[in-house]
């Protein structure tokens, strides 16, 4: 059979290399064409555009690279019917994969929608186009399912989430390869500050970050760089600051060794709290799309983490309350406050069952994608 995948952020990477492993592994004969990154193109899958080029961040950062944004979708289009695929799997990247799969609908082209666009949380609106363009919906929190038949009529699957898979597989790694990995010492105690994978989001929310530095000369705080971003681009941020590294492809390694995490809000903040770092979430936008999301987005909190728990699990610091004295009294509670940190613990625990209570999504995905193929 032939895939066209299409994943347009550092996360859709992952989970869509994962996907893609499974394909091959059940389908011998997968041809498999992406645009994604560089852990899909490791697993053989042709990529023909990375996510690095496509990622526009907020109302106004999109506005501004409409051009490039309408340019992506028409070669796209051009090229998946040059492909002539079986199947379109689309990974979340909803502001892009939903045009795209309105489109594929229209050509006869059968669409999978592996991780489940965030209606729930705004415009949900468009389920109604959803439903008749998405032949297969593939959904990883738990909730999703649930909310898309009792509110929409619409049977959907659940398939586990795709980071349960992805931290196994990589405790396993550390394990056997130490080797191989980030040389973190013992003796010393690590915090993880994990800003996000676009430049805008970097840009605005690691210098708030690393202010905390010098109020925690005991802990050495490191700083994960995002795979698609250059060395170059970080450097200007650590002038004058000591207790600083920097680290690339090993966010996972690091999250196994650290203390505590300062984490900008999305992906990340469920990744930290499965391997059981306490974090505080991290949000700041331009002034003019928070004000616009504000009105726009209904929802209680801006963490994975929290919505899935549906209460306050980790502290949540949003936009004008993202401040250097904030930050540090977030980060002494979660490093300090014994209390606080025994009820994290609880708290993560009860959310890791209620992830991987649905197995491997990749494996639980794969096994769909072929048999709705096949039909």
């Amino acid at each position: 059979m032939t895939y066209y995948i299409i994943a347009g952020e550092a996360s859709g990477d992952l989970h869509g290399s994962n996907l893609i492993s499974q394909l091959q592994q059940k389908d011998s004969k997968a041809v498999i064409r992406c645009w994604g990154g560089d852990l899909m193109q490791a697993t053989g899958a042709t990529l023909v555009k990375h996510y690095r080029e496509l990622a526009f961040m907020g109302f106004i950062e999109v506005i501004k690279n409409l051009p490039t944004i309408l340019n992506n979708l028409k070669w796209c289009k051009k090229d998946i019917l040059d492909f002539k695929p079986d199947a379109l799997i689309l990974i979340d990247y909803p502001g892009f994969n939903l045009r795209i799969a309105e489109w594929a609908k229209q050509q006869g082209i059968r669409v999978v929608y592996y991780i489940s666009p965030q209606v729930w949380a705004w415009k949900a609106n468009r389920v109604k186009k959803m439903k008749t363009c998405i032949d297969l919906m593939l959904c990883i929190i738990p909730f999703e399912k649930d909310y898309y038949k009792n509110v929409w009529n619409w049977e959907v699957e659940y398939v586990g989430h795709p980071l349960i898979e992805a931290i196994e597989k990589s405790k396993v790694k550390s394990q056997k390869s130490k080797d191989e990995v980030y040389n973190f010492s013992p003796n010393k105690k690590y915090i993880a500050l994990l800003p996000g994978s676009r430049k805008q989001e970097i840009a605005t929310k690691l210098p708030i970050m690393l202010s905390v530095a010098k109020y925690f000369p005991d802990y050495q705080f490191v700083v994960a760089k995002a795979p698609g971003q250059e060395d170059s681009f970080y450097e200007p941020f650590f002038t004058g600051i000591n207790n600083v590294l920097v680290v690339k492809n090993n966010t996972y390694e690091l999250l196994m060794q650290a203390k505590a995490a300062l984490v900008t809000s999305g992906t990340a903040t469920l990744e930290t709290a499965l391997f059981g770092v306490p974090e505080v979430v991290c949000y700041k936008g331009s002034s003019i799309s928070y004000q616009i999301a504000k009105r726009l987005i209904k929802i209680k909190f801006i963490s994975l983490v929290n919505l899935i728990m549906d209460k306050l699990v980790v502290r949540e610091l949003i936009q004008d309350e993202l401040t250097t004295d904030h930050l540090i009294a977030s980060l002494s509670d979660i490093l300090f406050n014994e209390a606080i940190k025994k009820q994290l613990m609880v708290d993560y625990k009860t959310l890791y069952n209620k992830l991987a209570a649905g197995g491997f999504a990749s494996q639980q995905a794969a096994n769909k994608i072929i048999s709705f193929v096949q039909l």
